[in-house]
């Protein structure tokens, strides 16, 4: 029910960006979805990727500061307002979104999100029959 995603912790000058992306070329992992959010001195780049436990080891290896954390990825129809429903099967069942981000493949909406409370956010998924990505989901997203 839910995926990996890493979070890589990246100094905010030039060049920064390109020498992760360059480690995901080297290392012939496929980038799914991507966000950047900046402060003035450094940017978290969170990422989920085909393979996130090679991508985490390169990173290491690296020198990079990285996490990997499990997130939901619920896959939705891509028409307007599906979102809204989707987010108000969790506010409705008392979650709270720490971030969100989404993309669109093959038609079809992917929220992927954090929350304080996974056990509830999994209890409002199964309650709703929202349907969820998984790690062996991931490779047929590219």
């Amino acid at each position: 029910m839910t995926i990996n995603q890493l979070s890589i912790f990246i100094e905010n000058r030039q060049g920064t960006l390109l020498q992760v992306l360059d480690l995901f070329k080297r290392a012939g992992i496929q980038i799914i979805a991507t966000n950047l959010a900046d402060t003035v001195e450094y940017g978290i780049l969170r990422i989920i990727c085909t393979e996130p436990q090679k991508a985490f080891e390169a990173l290491k290896k690296e020198g990079l500061a990285v996490n990997m954390t499990e997130v939901f990825a619920v896959e939705i129809d891509n028409e307007a307002g599906r979102g809204a429903d989707a987010i108000a099967s969790f506010v409705n069942q008392g979650v709270s979104i720490a971030y969100l981000y989404s993309f669109i493949v093959d038609g079809k909406g992917i929220l992927i999100f954090r929350t304080d409370n996974p056990a509830w956010a999994a209890e409002a998924i199964s309650k709703n029959q929202l349907s969820t990505l998984s790690e062996k989901d991931l490779p047929s997203l590219v």
